[in-house]
């Protein structure tokens, strides 16, 4: 598998399983409706360890821009393939969130609530101010990055680490998650925002793309201040 087929086909599964998990508990009459936050946040962390066991051998299984960005501005990965892995993780969010649509499909037209069906595709502010929505999702991708080059930095037991890596986006969840949604990765917002936009959801409502802007700003933000930090006080 090539490299970028491989970003594709990990982005599809990361969004099939995270935003299959949110559906799963906001869409209407679903058996785990109402399940909670917690439900949602260890469902992303497993999506996101399984996405690393398919396709981490192919790619380093990136899946998101702003981790492609902090490696190849760290130096471990080459400017010349970030625009491509981008443009692979960006089509497979979005073909993800279609795949989520067809799955949940007669659940969208049982659910009333626009918000509700907006959040399965894409993430919003708990509170709405966007210079803060921006610093909140600055510091969880700063913390990310951060982490994963930590990880880096140790030996772990042969297939150890996507399930490491998976914990991680637990943690950051769960403590750092309650602001904005901790998209943490542009292509995971803006691919399924777009699917959004563009699906045939009955009573969808808008797509929100005043705030689309947040969780693609902050996470590269975010992933150039983690590599900084990592460079300035840790080598």
């Amino acid at each position: 598998m090539s490299p970028y087929l491989a970003e594709f086909f990990g982005t599809m599964l990361l969004i099939l399983l995270g935003d299959g998990v949110v559906a799963g508990v906001l869409l209407k009459n679903s058996k785990s409706e109402n399940a909670g936050w917690l439900v949602i946040v260890v469902g992303w962390g497993l999506a996101v360890t399984l996405a690393i066991y398919a396709v981490g051998q192919f790619s380093g299984a990136h899946l998101n821009p702003a981790v492609t960005l902090g490696m190849a501005f760290a130096g471990s990965f080459s400017w010349d393939l970030v625009p491509g892995y981008c443009a692979m993780q960006l089509a497979g969010a979005f073909a993800g969130a279609i795949l989520v649509w067809l799955h949940y499909y007669p659940h969208w037209k049982k659910t009333e609530s626009q918000a509700l069906k907006l959040a399965v595709f894409c993430t919003a502010p708990a509170e709405r101010s966007l210079i803060h929505n921006v610093i909140s999702e600055t510091i969880a991708t700063m913390v990310l990055i951060l982490a994963l080059l930590f990880i880096g930095a140790n030996s772990f037991a042969d297939g150890l680490n996507p399930l490491v890596v998976g914990m991680l986006i637990i943690s950051i969840g769960l403590s750092l998650g309650g602001t904005t949604g901790w998209a943490i990765n542009p292509a995971r917002d803006l691919g399924p925002r777009i699917a959004h936009a563009i699906l045939p959801i009955p009573g969808k409502g808008t797509s929100d793309w005043s705030y689309a802007w947040v969780p693609v700003v902050g996470p590269l933000i975010g992933s150039v201040l983690g590599v900084l930090i990592y460079k300035t006080l840790f080598l």
